[in-house]
């Protein structure tokens, strides 16, 4: 049976094709993400809140990509002045803690990392973000729309009407090992002016005329 997936995060090291440009086996798609787009996050968070000196990073160690996530924010920490913390999110309860613990010192902020585990709690997380005035930059729109700051991450839409056309091709006869895993093309910046003015954040302009969805 030929599978396509349109948002899988690590496919090679969770052992659903060989490689990304040779997937054999019956199985292709597209990724959710590239892992550099994980430095993007902290760039951005500290472009929106420029006094944050400690960050935040939101992960689930459950998932294979929680720690490459994580290791691609790190990379670029230092050379933006700051200190990163991996905050583990296998439940509600740890999440509350953990964050509630980080936001007892100044300067902090917030990265949520993509996983299934902060797209099930992210209405907490958004709220512990307002509660300790954490500045966050979060993976998909739906938790800017939700109340969340910021978020940076693909067009779901489009990534899902590419993996059609891969199912068309499969369909006249390709097969899913001899089509790449491809990444996104198309990604989108949106940003929430109602939280910003709650959390007392001027964006900056050059931030807002890049971004693709403003709440105001």
């Amino acid at each position: 049976m030929p599978i396509v997936f349109a948002a899988t995060i690590d496919p090679v090291g969770s052992g659903f094709v060989d490689s990304l440009a040779e997937p054999g086996g019956n199985a292709t798609g597209f990724l959710l993400f590239e892992y550099k787009l994980s430095g993007k996050w902290l760039e951005l968070l500290k472009q929106i809140a420029p006094s944050v000196t400690r960050a935040a990073v939101l992960r689930d160690t459950a998932n294979p990509a929680g720690n490459a996530q994580f290791g691609a924010i790190q990379a670029v920490a230092s050379s933006l002045g700051v200190e990163v913390s991996p905050l583990n999110m296998r439940d509600a309860s740890e999440i509350e803690r953990s964050v509630t613990a980080f936001a007892r010192h100044a300067n902090g902020g917030l990265i949520v990392t993509a996983s299934p585990s902060g797209t099930l709690n992210r209405n907490l997380i958004i709220t512990l973000a307002a509660r300790n005035r954490l500045p966050a930059v979060y993976v998909s729109r739906f938790f800017k729309t939700g109340g969340g700051l910021i978020s940076y991450g693909p067009d779901e839409v489009d990534t899902y009407r590419r993996a059609a056309g891969y199912i068309d091709r499969i369909l006249k006869g390709e097969k899913p090992g001899d089509l790449a895993v491809q990444a996104p093309t198309k990604y989108e910046l949106t940003i929430n002016l109602k939280t910003a003015k709650a959390l007392g954040l001027p964006v900056p302009p050059s931030l807002l005329a890049r971004a693709d969805e403003v709440i105001e």
